[in-house]
């Protein structure tokens, strides 16, 4: 069985082809700048009117790349479910100025923008200069989406369905999905368009990264650890007993600091960490099930992990499949092959 993992972040796209008949190490490992990074620069490129189509993807860069064109004096047009990567909330994307059309729109004149966070094509071409047939069974992809609910902030609603997630599952392997993606999570749909008529998984970029880290050959050994993947712009804490996830905070990186990490995480141990005082303090939230009975260490892992050196706690840095870059293309097989096997 080959499974193509690929883990979208703000920075990179990290990609792994892996071969259930041989060992994961010697999978076929690509690392890239992230689509949004790609498309905001082909954007930044463009010194005329554009017209942008395709799915919701990744905001960030692109909306500032957007954003900078309309400064700049430029006229936009967007189709509307390309437009959702500015914001879900179209009425906001009209108020910046931006024009909405029909998906039939068509302007040769213009410079012409596709939004997607997958691929293939790209990562099909970039194999074949090194002899790589693109050629799998299942396809996972991990991207952040916080959902959309009219009425609702989006930090709130991203932990109201963490909680209802938590009070069903427990092995972060079940916050996957398979085939079908809640409606309210627009960008995750815009990648099942994206990838149609494939055998596609869906997960969180954030429980991807912490399924991945469970897979890590000290981790396994372990029975009551914390699991943190620190990003470039969101950091979330797993705390975990019996390899089932009893709590979890989520946290902007930029926000944190050693003395504040150590204080978050002792709360998440003991169990009293709220939801209220993480969102007041400007981060996403928290929900914790259980208090914990000890850590033996805390697992980190993302590129900003190595704040943790600046602690006294005890931490292990993992590296599924001997690469720490990997971390969410191991969770997302770990997920593909759980459900495979049901």
């Amino acid at each position: 069985m080959n499974i193509l993992a690929i883990d979208i972040g703000v920075g990179t796209q990290d990609i792994m082809l892996y071969d259930t008949d041989n060992t994961i190490e010697n999978s076929v490992k690509i690392v890239m700048p992230s689509p949004t990074k790609i498309i905001a620069n082909r954007i930044r490129k463009h010194h005329n009117d554009i017209l942008i189509s395709g799915v919701t993807m990744g905001g960030g860069p692109v909306n500032k790349a957007v954003k900078n064109h309309l400064a700049r004096g430029y006229n936009v047009m967007m189709t509307e479910s390309s437009a959702r990567t500015i914001r879900d909330d179209i009425n906001r994307v009209k108020s910046m100025g931006i024009k909405i059309v029909p998906n039939s729109e068509n302007h040769p004149e213009l410079g012409n923008i596709e939004l997607k966070d997958v691929d293939l094509n790209a990562i099909r071409e970039a194999l074949l200069q090194f002899d790589v047939t693109l050629d799998f069974d299942y396809i996972g992809v991990a991207v952040q989406d916080h959902g959309y609910m009219k009425g609702m902030g989006d930090r709130n609603f991203r932990f109201m369905k963490i909680k209802e997630k938590l009070d069903v599952a427990r092995s972060p392997e079940e916050f996957a999905y398979h085939k079908e993606v809640p409606e309210y999570f627009s960008r995750m749909n815009g990648v099942l368009t994206t990838l149609k008529g494939y055998n596609t998984t869906i997960m969180d970029s954030k429980f991807a990264s912490v399924c991945g880290a469970t897979c890590d050959n000290y981790v396994k050994d372990l029975n009551s650890y914390i699991v943190m993947d620190i990003g470039n712009g969101h950091t979330l804490a797993a705390s975990f007993e019996n390899n089932k996830i009893l709590g979890v905070f989520e946290h902007h990186t930029r926000s944190l600091d050693p003395e504040k990490i150590v204080q978050l995480l002792k709360k998440l141990e003991n169990g009293t960490i709220t939801h209220e005082e993480v969102h007041e303090d400007g981060g996403h939230g928290a929900w914790v099930t259980a208090p914990m009975n000890g850590v033996e260490c805390v697992v980190a892992t993302g590129p900003m992990r190595r704040i943790l050196e600046r602690t006294d706690l005890t931490v292990h840095y993992a590296a599924p499949a001997g690469d720490v870059m990997m971390t969410g293309p191991v969770g997302l097989i770990k997920a593909i092959k759980s459900n495979h096997t049901q």
